[in-house]
């Protein structure tokens, strides 16, 4: 995220009492429940974790870069469903980092949070270091430019081990353009690229968001679990993958840093 001109709030959900709302100008950006952070509020952050739930076995430890913190609802997941799982949030925007670890319970010690943009991290970063790369980063609700070319995500993908995986959220309205270029980005550098989504989205009606999973290792990704995962969520969600992405991509062009 990157805030500095929204005005931030952390309120109490009048519904979950221990649900608390990241605002920025009054809409919601993130949710965590301070006795339960495996309540996860939103669909997309739950298609997220549930890609995440399958990368290893269950509680297996790993390590994991956020890109963009909000409110940290999945370090917070990861901390409490794998461990000892060694995780770097980068956020950009310090007011929404002050916000958030002054006002919601404490980090587990293995999660570290720092100041910087993410692709300055992700440049930086040593090679085949992480198990999972989380890519969530907005301003003036869209992704950057500078964090959606094939140069970025090459950048992301030379941090992740040969078995990592690199997980995206888009927001997007009909008719998915941003989305198709994204898929097309993506599979320029990845071998295995999957999306998973509402149905409605992916029919042209209504504004939300996508999720992309890739993985440099042909046939990596756990495309079978994650559908199933998706059928069963309280918003049920579709995934496209193989041919049927391909057809959903439909002669889309990658973005590079030179568009």
């Amino acid at each position: 995220m990157d805030r500095a001109a929204d005005r931030l709030e952390l309120v109490a959900d009048p519904v979950r009492r221990t649900g608390r709302m990241l605002l920025a100008d009054g809409v919601e950006q993130s949710y965590v429940d301070v006795a339960d952070p495996c309540h996860l509020h939103f669909d997309y952050v739950r298609r997220m974790a549930s890609v995440a739930d399958a990368a290893a076995p269950t509680g297996a430890a790993l390590s994991v870069l956020h890109l963009g913190g909000g409110a940290l609802t999945l370090p917070r997941y990861l901390a409490a469903t794998r461990p000892g799982s060694a995780q770097l949030v980068v956020e950009r925007d310090e007011a929404v980092v002050e916000l958030v670890t002054g006002g919601l319970p404490p980090l587990a010690p293995e999660i570290h949070v720092e100041i910087a943009d993410a692709r300055d991290a992700v440049v930086a970063a040593p090679p085949d270091s992480y198990d999972l790369v989380l890519a969530d980063i907005y301003r003036a609700a869209r992704m950057p430019r500078h964090v959606r070319t094939v140069e970025f995500v090459a950048a992301a993908a030379r941090t992740l081990r040969p078995d990592g995986i690199y997980l995206v959220n888009l927001t997007d309205l009909p008719p998915l353009v941003s989305t198709r270029v994204q898929v097309a980005t993506l599979r320029a550098v990845f071998a295995d690229v999957c999306l998973v989504a509402d149905r409605r989205m992916l029919r042209g009606r209504r504004y939300g968001n996508v999720v992309l999973a890739a993985a440099t290792r042909p046939g990596r990704l756990p495309v079978a679990r994650i559908t199933t995962v998706a059928l069963r969520d309280p918003i049920p969600g579709v995934v496209l993958h193989g041919p049927a992405l391909e057809r959903f991509m439909a002669g889309a062009r990658p973005a590079t840093d030179a568009d």
